[in-house]
């Protein structure tokens, strides 16, 4: 049975900061039950893209088996794309049972949540879990979209979890690292070392909607130098992808490196007015060239 108890507005703060998306799920009854998984773990956030039934909501069986979670569900937001879904996320991170060639880093769900406990904690960042359909789990544009990716370390033979279990599992393991820590809803104060250098403070990570029109600036500018043909991109996007979300980019940064596309797309003599024109001003055609893997 679990434990009741207060966790305190603190705690609670912290859990609203991550939310579940589920991506393109087939049975109502499953949006049910992954609403019941994560509310049981005090999450109150569940979004939904592109669902087969659009009235799940109301549907029996999803309403059967939210079973304490009608509300949750009730609440559920639903988005046509997973880049709607992942407007205002700065860490999304893919459930996924083996790892893409071209995906993010994978990691293990128990690392993977004190990751997201991090973010929260220092950065106070916004989290999403993303999952997959039932029958073939996240499609590799989707994993390439999120910043980490995290499986449970399930038997290699019959490892197979439905939807509402891994969703389960992974609300299970989020809880337990953002309240680690914390107790009836007030954070113990670190001890600080005071004969050690302390770190600088890290910028906040940007987010998933900024890195998106970065990585639509960056195929523009380097489809002008003639070094991206965009038919036949081959898998040059999805490695600069890899290589840039592996780096958590700041909003700032993110910034230099769009000057850096419109340099690369606009003439020097466009660029006099200073980087708001550049931006502000159209492409080019973009020279032909030679697609770079």
């Amino acid at each position: 049975m679990p434990k009741r108890d207060s966790i305190g507005a603190d705690a609670a703060a912290r859990l609203a900061q991550v939310r579940f998306i589920l991506v393109a799920p087939s049975h109502a009854g499953n949006i049910g039950s992954c609403a019941r998984a994560i509310r049981s773990m005090g999450f109150t956030r569940l979004q939904v893209v592109a669902p087969r039934d659009p009235q799940f909501r109301s549907a029996p069986e999803a309403l059967a088996l939210a079973a304490g979670a009608r509300d949750l569900l009730a609440q559920t937001t639903v988005f046509d794309s997973l880049a709607d879904a992942l407007q205002g996320v700065h860490l999304a991170l893919a459930a996924t049972g083996y790892a893409r060639e071209f995906g993010p880093e994978p990691l293990e769900i128990r690392s993977a949540a004190r990751c997201a406990a991090q973010a929260i904690g220092e950065q106070d960042a916004q989290v999403a879990f993303v999952f997959g359909t039932e029958r073939t789990g996240l499609s590799n544009l989707d994993v390439q979209r999120c910043h980490l990716c995290c499986s449970i370390p399930a038997d290699p033979v019959k490892g197979s979890l439905n939807l509402a279990q891994a969703v389960q599992v992974v609300a299970y393991e989020s809880r337990r690292e953002l309240l680690s820590g914390l107790q009836q809803g007030s954070q113990l104060p670190p001890r600080r070392d005071h004969s050690q250098a302390q770190p600088r403070p890290q910028e906040a990570a940007a987010s998933v909607e900024q890195t998106e029109a970065m990585f639509e600036h960056l195929e523009r500018g380097l489809a002008a130098l003639g070094y991206l043909d965009s038919a036949q991109p081959r898998h040059l996007l999805a490695r600069l992808r890899r290589l840039l979300l592996r780096a958590r980019p700041s909003a700032a940064e993110v910034d230099i490196l769009r000057g850096i596309a419109s340099a690369m797309i606009l003439p020097r003599r466009l660029r006099a007015g200073g980087k708001s024109t550049a931006r502000g001003a159209a492409d080019p055609d973009p020279p032909s060239g030679t697609p770079a893997d």
